[in-house]
Protein backbone atom coordinates (compact mmCIF):
# COMPACT_ATOMS: atom_id res chain seq x y z
CA UNK A 1 0.00 0.00 0.00
CA UNK A 2 0.70 4.07 -0.02
CA UNK A 3 1.55 4.36 3.61
CA UNK A 4 3.97 7.76 3.09
CA UNK A 5 1.67 9.81 4.24
CA UNK A 6 2.65 13.05 5.61
CA UNK A 7 2.89 13.73 9.15
CA UNK A 8 3.82 16.72 11.52
CA UNK A 9 4.44 17.33 15.28
CA UNK A 10 3.11 13.58 14.71
CA UNK A 11 -0.04 14.67 13.29
CA UNK A 12 -1.28 13.03 9.97
CA UNK A 13 -2.01 16.00 7.41
CA UNK A 14 -3.67 13.46 4.58
CA UNK A 15 -4.86 10.08 5.44
CA UNK A 16 -6.26 9.94 1.75
CA UNK A 17 -3.47 7.26 0.74
CA UNK A 18 -5.02 4.99 3.37
CA UNK A 19 -8.31 5.80 2.17
CA UNK A 20 -7.93 4.78 -1.06
CA UNK A 21 -6.98 1.70 -0.50
CA UNK A 22 -9.96 0.28 2.09
CA UNK A 23 -12.26 -0.70 -0.50
CA UNK A 24 -9.22 -3.22 -1.43
CA UNK A 25 -8.92 -4.16 2.15
CA UNK A 26 -12.58 -4.46 2.66
CA UNK A 27 -12.96 -6.78 -0.28
CA UNK A 28 -9.68 -9.20 0.95
CA UNK A 29 -11.44 -9.40 4.29
CA UNK A 30 -14.89 -10.46 3.13
CA UNK A 31 -13.38 -13.10 1.03
CA UNK A 32 -11.54 -14.50 4.41
CA UNK A 33 -7.96 -13.17 3.83
CA UNK A 34 -5.22 -12.78 6.11
CA UNK A 35 -3.50 -9.42 5.14
CA UNK A 36 0.61 -8.61 5.76
CA UNK A 37 0.49 -4.87 4.14
CA UNK A 38 3.84 -3.52 3.25
CA UNK A 39 4.99 -0.42 2.12
CA UNK A 40 7.06 2.74 3.29
CA UNK A 41 7.36 6.23 4.42
CA UNK A 42 10.19 8.89 4.16
CA UNK A 43 13.67 7.73 2.57
CA UNK A 44 15.65 6.68 5.85
CA UNK A 45 19.23 5.75 5.95
CA UNK A 46 18.80 2.57 8.30
CA UNK A 47 16.46 2.42 11.00
CA UNK A 48 14.88 5.91 12.20
CA UNK A 49 11.87 5.78 14.66
CA UNK A 50 10.98 9.50 13.37
CA UNK A 51 10.00 7.59 10.14
CA UNK A 52 8.19 4.25 11.73
CA UNK A 53 5.36 3.03 10.30
CA UNK A 54 3.43 2.61 13.79
CA UNK A 55 1.50 5.60 13.41
CA UNK A 56 0.22 4.98 9.85
CA UNK A 57 -1.13 1.38 11.36
CA UNK A 58 -2.77 3.62 14.50
CA UNK A 59 -4.24 5.93 11.71
CA UNK A 60 -5.20 2.86 9.29
CA UNK A 61 -7.29 0.92 12.03
CA UNK A 62 -8.93 3.61 13.32
CA UNK A 63 -9.94 3.93 9.66
CA UNK A 64 -11.20 0.30 9.45
CA UNK A 65 -13.05 0.54 13.06
CA UNK A 66 -14.26 3.79 12.76
CA UNK A 67 -16.14 3.39 16.44
CA UNK A 68 -13.50 1.40 18.09
CA UNK A 69 -15.21 -1.79 17.61
CA UNK A 70 -12.13 -3.97 17.29
CA UNK A 71 -13.56 -6.66 15.79
CA UNK A 72 -10.62 -6.43 13.61
CA UNK A 73 -7.47 -8.95 14.93
CA UNK A 74 -4.65 -6.47 14.03
CA UNK A 75 -1.00 -6.48 14.85
CA UNK A 76 1.72 -4.39 13.97
CA UNK A 77 5.08 -5.96 13.27
CA UNK A 78 9.29 -4.24 13.84
CA UNK A 79 10.69 -7.62 12.25
CA UNK A 80 10.13 -7.55 8.54
CA UNK A 81 12.94 -10.48 7.86
CA UNK A 82 12.14 -13.79 10.12
CA UNK A 83 9.91 -16.23 8.79
CA UNK A 84 8.52 -17.69 12.27
CA UNK A 85 7.68 -13.82 12.93
CA UNK A 86 5.63 -13.01 10.45
CA UNK A 87 4.25 -16.87 10.46
CA UNK A 88 3.05 -16.69 13.63
CA UNK A 89 1.40 -13.29 13.29
CA UNK A 90 -0.73 -14.10 10.34
CA UNK A 91 -1.68 -17.06 11.85
CA UNK A 92 -3.40 -15.12 15.28
CA UNK A 93 -4.63 -12.01 12.85
CA UNK A 94 -6.31 -11.02 10.18
CA UNK A 95 -3.85 -7.88 9.14
CA UNK A 96 -0.48 -7.55 10.02
CA UNK A 97 1.50 -3.81 9.48
CA UNK A 98 5.03 -4.66 8.45
CA UNK A 99 7.67 -1.65 9.74
CA UNK A 100 8.92 0.59 7.05
CA UNK A 101 10.74 -1.31 4.54
CA UNK A 102 12.80 1.09 4.05
CA UNK A 103 14.63 0.95 7.16
CA UNK A 104 16.45 -2.55 5.21
CA UNK A 105 18.30 -1.86 2.53
CA UNK A 106 17.13 -4.85 0.63
CA UNK A 107 13.96 -3.09 0.15
CA UNK A 108 15.35 -0.22 -2.46
CA UNK A 109 18.42 -2.58 -4.15
CA UNK A 110 15.54 -5.32 -4.87
CA UNK A 111 17.40 -7.87 -2.89
CA UNK A 112 15.75 -11.39 -3.89
CA UNK A 113 16.65 -12.66 -0.28
CA UNK A 114 15.03 -9.55 1.14
CA UNK A 115 11.15 -10.51 2.03
CA UNK A 116 11.75 -14.12 1.04
CA UNK A 117 10.21 -14.80 4.70
CA UNK A 118 7.05 -12.89 3.00
CA UNK A 119 6.85 -14.37 0.16
CA UNK A 120 6.86 -18.31 2.02
CA UNK A 121 4.56 -17.83 4.21
CA UNK A 122 1.73 -15.57 1.74
CA UNK A 123 -0.08 -17.01 -1.53
CA UNK A 124 -0.53 -14.09 -3.38
CA UNK A 125 0.64 -10.26 -4.37
CA UNK A 126 -1.76 -7.36 -4.26
CA UNK A 127 -0.38 -4.32 -5.32
CA UNK A 128 -2.23 -1.05 -4.47
CA UNK A 129 0.56 0.97 -3.89
CA UNK A 130 0.44 3.11 -7.51
CA UNK A 131 2.64 6.22 -5.84
CA UNK A 132 5.86 3.65 -5.98
CA UNK A 133 5.14 1.87 -9.31
CA UNK A 134 7.63 3.66 -10.88
CA UNK A 135 10.04 2.37 -8.54
CA UNK A 136 11.91 -1.10 -9.02
CA UNK A 137 11.95 -1.80 -5.18
CA UNK A 138 11.66 -5.40 -3.64
CA UNK A 139 7.98 -4.89 -2.18
CA UNK A 140 6.86 -3.35 -5.92
CA UNK A 141 8.76 -6.13 -7.77
CA UNK A 142 7.14 -9.16 -5.17
CA UNK A 143 5.14 -10.06 -8.62
CA UNK A 144 7.71 -12.16 -10.34
CA UNK A 145 7.93 -14.63 -7.24
CA UNK A 146 3.97 -15.00 -6.78
CA UNK A 147 1.00 -14.72 -8.39
CA UNK A 148 0.52 -11.10 -8.64
CA UNK A 149 -2.93 -8.67 -8.89
CA UNK A 150 -3.72 -5.44 -8.70
CA UNK A 151 -5.52 -2.90 -6.07
CA UNK A 152 -8.62 -1.59 -7.12
CA UNK A 153 -7.36 2.10 -6.43
CA UNK A 154 -4.15 0.88 -8.13
CA UNK A 155 -6.52 0.23 -11.79
CA UNK A 156 -8.45 3.39 -10.69
CA UNK A 157 -5.63 5.70 -11.08
CA UNK A 158 -3.77 3.70 -13.53
CA UNK A 159 -6.81 4.26 -16.04
CA UNK A 160 -7.07 8.04 -15.23
CA UNK A 161 -3.45 8.73 -16.18
CA UNK A 162 -3.88 6.91 -19.30
CA UNK A 163 -6.90 9.47 -20.18
CA UNK A 164 -4.32 12.29 -20.16
CA UNK A 165 -1.80 10.76 -22.09
CA UNK A 166 -4.44 9.44 -24.85
CA UNK A 167 -6.55 12.91 -25.22
CA UNK A 168 -4.98 16.09 -23.16
CA UNK A 169 -6.65 19.49 -23.30
CA UNK A 170 -4.13 21.93 -24.67
CA UNK A 171 -2.73 24.61 -23.44
CA UNK A 172 -1.49 22.01 -21.31
CA UNK A 173 0.45 23.16 -18.32
CA UNK A 174 2.96 21.03 -15.90
CA UNK A 175 3.75 22.48 -12.70
CA UNK A 176 6.78 20.85 -10.75
CA UNK A 177 7.77 21.15 -7.30
CA UNK A 178 8.68 20.11 -3.85
CA UNK A 179 11.95 18.72 -2.69
CA UNK A 180 12.80 15.86 -4.90
CA UNK A 181 15.62 15.87 -7.34
CA UNK A 182 14.27 13.28 -9.13
CA UNK A 183 11.68 15.47 -10.90
CA UNK A 184 14.56 17.03 -12.97
CA UNK A 185 15.05 14.14 -14.90
CA UNK A 186 11.55 14.18 -16.37
CA UNK A 187 12.04 17.62 -17.61
CA UNK A 188 13.65 16.67 -21.00
CA UNK A 189 10.51 14.38 -22.02
CA UNK A 190 8.07 16.64 -20.47
CA UNK A 191 8.91 19.54 -22.91
CA UNK A 192 8.17 17.12 -25.34
CA UNK A 193 4.29 16.72 -24.12
CA UNK A 194 3.42 19.77 -21.86
CA UNK A 195 2.76 23.58 -23.83
CA UNK A 196 4.66 25.30 -20.75
CA UNK A 197 6.33 23.53 -17.60
CA UNK A 198 6.15 25.94 -14.29
CA UNK A 199 9.29 25.28 -11.79
CA UNK A 200 9.03 26.29 -8.02
CA UNK A 201 10.20 24.33 -4.67
CA UNK A 202 13.97 23.66 -4.02
CA UNK A 203 14.15 22.61 -8.10
CA UNK A 204 14.58 26.27 -9.68
CA UNK A 205 18.10 25.83 -7.27
CA UNK A 206 19.71 23.32 -9.58
CA UNK A 207 18.88 23.50 -13.14
CA UNK A 208 18.78 26.69 -15.57
CA UNK A 209 15.96 28.25 -17.82
CA UNK A 210 15.34 25.77 -20.88
CA UNK A 211 13.40 25.77 -24.26
CA UNK A 212 13.30 23.57 -26.37
CA UNK A 213 12.87 24.26 -30.60
CA UNK A 214 9.34 24.90 -30.97
CA UNK A 215 9.81 27.75 -28.14
CA UNK A 216 7.64 25.68 -25.06
CA UNK A 217 8.56 27.60 -22.25
CA UNK A 218 10.08 26.08 -18.92
CA UNK A 219 9.50 28.90 -16.23
CA UNK A 220 12.23 28.38 -13.13
CA UNK A 221 11.05 30.50 -10.48
CA UNK A 222 13.16 32.86 -9.16
CA UNK A 223 12.06 32.40 -5.72
CA UNK A 224 12.14 34.77 -2.68
CA UNK A 225 15.56 35.55 -0.93
CA UNK A 226 15.61 32.37 1.94
CA UNK A 227 14.79 30.40 -0.94
CA UNK A 228 12.04 27.95 0.92
CA UNK A 229 8.60 29.47 -1.43
CA UNK A 230 7.65 31.62 -4.05
CA UNK A 231 8.44 35.40 -4.14
CA UNK A 232 5.49 37.77 -5.11
CA UNK A 233 6.77 37.83 -9.10
CA UNK A 234 6.63 34.23 -8.96
CA UNK A 235 3.25 33.76 -7.64
CA UNK A 236 1.60 36.55 -10.70
CA UNK A 237 3.47 34.87 -13.50
CA UNK A 238 2.56 31.49 -12.44
CA UNK A 239 -0.98 32.28 -11.87
CA UNK A 240 -1.15 34.00 -14.98
CA UNK A 241 0.08 31.02 -16.50
CA UNK A 242 -2.28 28.99 -14.66
CA UNK A 243 -5.44 30.76 -15.84
CA UNK A 244 -4.70 30.61 -19.26
CA UNK A 245 -4.80 26.87 -19.41
CA UNK A 246 -7.08 23.94 -20.49
CA UNK A 247 -5.11 21.08 -18.50
CA UNK A 248 -3.14 21.60 -15.71
CA UNK A 249 -0.92 18.74 -13.99
CA UNK A 250 0.60 19.72 -11.01
CA UNK A 251 3.35 17.98 -8.48
CA UNK A 252 5.32 19.11 -5.60
CA UNK A 253 4.48 21.85 -3.28
CA UNK A 254 6.28 25.36 -4.27
CA UNK A 255 8.06 25.94 -1.04
CA UNK A 256 8.60 24.51 2.41
CA UNK A 257 5.29 23.46 2.95
CA UNK A 258 5.50 21.70 6.63
CA UNK A 259 6.65 25.54 7.61
CA UNK A 260 3.51 27.89 8.45
CA UNK A 261 5.51 30.77 7.03
CA UNK A 262 6.16 28.81 3.53
CA UNK A 263 2.78 27.93 2.27
CA UNK A 264 1.84 31.26 0.52
CA UNK A 265 3.37 29.96 -3.09
CA UNK A 266 1.93 26.25 -2.80
CA UNK A 267 -1.75 28.08 -1.37
CA UNK A 268 -1.78 31.20 -3.98
CA UNK A 269 -1.12 27.93 -6.63
CA UNK A 270 -3.87 25.67 -5.49
CA UNK A 271 -6.53 28.45 -5.24
CA UNK A 272 -5.12 29.06 -9.14
CA UNK A 273 -5.63 25.43 -10.01
CA UNK A 274 -8.82 25.40 -8.27
CA UNK A 275 -10.23 27.90 -10.06
CA UNK A 276 -9.30 27.09 -13.46
CA UNK A 277 -12.23 25.67 -15.85
CA UNK A 278 -9.84 23.01 -17.51
CA UNK A 279 -9.26 19.43 -16.07
CA UNK A 280 -7.05 19.61 -13.22
CA UNK A 281 -4.65 16.53 -11.76
CA UNK A 282 -2.75 17.32 -8.82
CA UNK A 283 -0.30 14.70 -7.18
CA UNK A 284 2.22 14.18 -4.13
CA UNK A 285 1.46 14.22 -0.16
CA UNK A 286 1.87 18.08 0.28
CA UNK A 287 0.37 19.17 -2.60
CA UNK A 288 -3.00 16.95 -1.88
CA UNK A 289 -2.79 17.98 1.83
CA UNK A 290 -2.91 21.88 0.61
CA UNK A 291 -5.75 21.42 -1.52
CA UNK A 292 -7.29 19.66 1.24
CA UNK A 293 -6.70 22.16 4.09
CA UNK A 294 -7.85 24.98 1.71
CA UNK A 295 -11.12 23.00 1.54
CA UNK A 296 -10.57 22.85 -2.46
CA UNK A 297 -10.73 19.24 -3.25
CA UNK A 298 -14.12 19.32 -4.88
CA UNK A 299 -12.91 21.13 -7.44
CA UNK A 300 -9.83 19.09 -8.77
CA UNK A 301 -10.78 16.44 -11.00
CA UNK A 302 -8.20 13.57 -9.85
CA UNK A 303 -5.85 13.54 -7.45
CA UNK A 304 -3.00 11.15 -8.09
CA UNK A 305 -1.09 9.31 -4.91
CA UNK A 306 2.16 10.23 -6.23
CA UNK A 307 3.78 12.68 -8.32
CA UNK A 308 6.89 10.35 -9.16
CA UNK A 309 5.13 8.11 -10.78
CA UNK A 310 2.55 10.06 -12.48
CA UNK A 311 5.48 12.12 -14.33
CA UNK A 312 6.79 8.75 -14.95
CA UNK A 313 3.67 7.10 -16.72
CA UNK A 314 3.00 10.64 -18.27
CA UNK A 315 6.53 10.85 -20.14
CA UNK A 316 7.25 6.61 -20.85
CA UNK A 317 3.82 5.04 -20.93
CA UNK A 318 4.83 2.19 -18.92
CA UNK A 319 5.93 1.46 -15.29
CA UNK A 320 8.10 -1.34 -13.46
CA UNK A 321 5.13 -2.77 -11.85
CA UNK A 322 3.66 -4.15 -15.01
CA UNK A 323 6.35 -5.94 -15.67
CA UNK A 324 9.27 -5.80 -18.33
Amino acid sequence: MDLDLPINNGVIDDNQRLIKSLPTIKLLLEKECRIAIIGHRGRPNGRDEGLSLKPVYLELMTLLEPNGENMIESVFVEDAGRREVLDQALATNQIVVLENLRFWKGEESNDPDFLRGLVEVCQFYVNDAFAVAHRKHRSIMLYKNMPGFYGLSFIEEAEKIRKLIESPNRPLTVILGGAKEDKLKYLEDLIKIADNILVGGKLPNLPRPLFDERGRKVLFAKLREDGLDLSGEDIRRFCEQISSSNMIVWAGSMGKYEDDNCKIGTEAVARAVAENGGYKVIAGGDTAASVMNLGLKEKIDFVCSGGGVMLEYLTKGKLPAWGE
